[in-house]
């Protein structure tokens, strides 16, 4: 049987901690569950103790201080030993047979199932935990058809390839020597999983389901500091830079960290704004002329999207209301 690692980096997590730790040791293939506390203001890491099933395979880390998802991550790595490696985030779950359905299909590094984007108030409802028996369809997935899809005019349902969750081979890591960029508090799953491949990882996807994403508008991905923004096209650069990437491949790297920064330079102005004014904030902008179009367009977009609010045309997020599945799937037929 193959031995998997899961690693659940935690911050405040008291709420959802137990949910994940509980789905990831009812999976028979799981060796070990390292759970890293990242400085927690609250009981996160005694509620993950708790949750031990007496198995000798939960381990809990707690931190002093804060060092982000991505270095959590690399802390965990590093205390487990399994040869295969899941990363789960403190306010997701497993579904059962996850690891037997990826672990059916032989010849890959990374391999990647659906993912229920699930809304957080249907966390503890059987039915919205149950999806449908999808095809498993595997595929290969290139380095092009990765980074197309997390563009806004990807073909991936949410466009976010980022957001899916592989299974990464321990002996890939140890052979690239890549680990998660520690100064990333945002992209950094899609920024490695990008220097594995261009490095020729081999990545699968299936569209069985078998992680859920609960869908929460205080996630860290849903308010991310400017800072971030600024530390994800660094990275997106990085590669860039010293990468043989296939051209197809470059042009959309290039395209996701031209949409990366001009979103930094927006909140740039708007922190500018908030701290001297108007004035000053176009002062600061009109000293680089790159920044204008983007600062103009994207604010432009912002005051549209108030107006249709207030006016009552805007959509409610999809995410809010039903059960999403990120990659389409097809009814298994056996």
């Amino acid at each position: 049987m193959d031995k998997v690692a899961v690693i659940i980096p935690a911050h405040n997590a008291r709420r959802t901690i137990a949910q994940a730790i509980r789905s990831a040791l009812a999976e028979p293939e799981v060796a070990e569950v390292v759970v890293v506390d990242d400085a927690s203001g609250d009981d996160t890491a005694a509620i993950a103790r708790a949750a031990d099933d007496g198995s000798g395979r939960l381990q809990v880390m707690v931190l002093t201080d804060n060092v982000g998802p991505a270095q959590a991550r690399n802390l965990a790595i590093r205390a487990s030993a399994a040869p295969w490696i899941a990363i789960l985030d403190s306010d997701d779950a497993f579904l059962p047979g996850r690891f037997r359905r990826l672990f059916a299909h032989q010849g890959w590094d990374l391999a990647a199932d659906n993912i229920a984007l699930v809304p957080d108030r249907l966390r503890h409802d059987p039915a919205a935990l149950t999806p449908p028996q999808f095809s498993a369809d595997p595929q290969m997935l290139s380095l092009t058809d990765f980074i197309a899809g997390n563009l806004p005019s990807g073909g991936m349902g949410r466009n976010e390839t980022g957001l899916l969750k592989p299974v990464i081979s321990r002996a890939l890591l140890a052979r690239t020597g890549l680990q998660y960029d520690k100064s990333l508090r945002l992209g950094e799953d899609f920024i490695l999983y990008v220097r594995l491949m261009a490095q020729g990882a081999r990545f699968l996807t299936i569209r069985s389901c078998g992680y859920v994403a609960f869908q929460r508008g205080d996630s860290l991905s849903a308010h991310h500091r400017t800072e971030d923004l600024g530390n994800y096209s660094r990275a997106a650069r990085q590669i860039l830079a010293t990468e043989t990437l296939p051209p197809e491949a470059r042009e959309m790297l290039t395209r996701q960290e031209m949409l990366t920064r001009n979103k930094y330079h927006h909140r740039l102005f708007l922190d500018w704004k908030s701290r001297g004014g108007l004035r000053h904030a176009a002062v600061q902008a009109l000293s680089n002329p790159a920044r204008i179009w983007p600062i103009l367009r994207l604010t432009a977009r912002d005051k549209h999207m108030a107006l249709m609010r207030r006016l009552g045309l805007a959509a409610v997020p999809h995410d809010a209301v039903k059960v999403r599945y990120l990659l389409e799937a097809r009814a298994d037929q056996g």
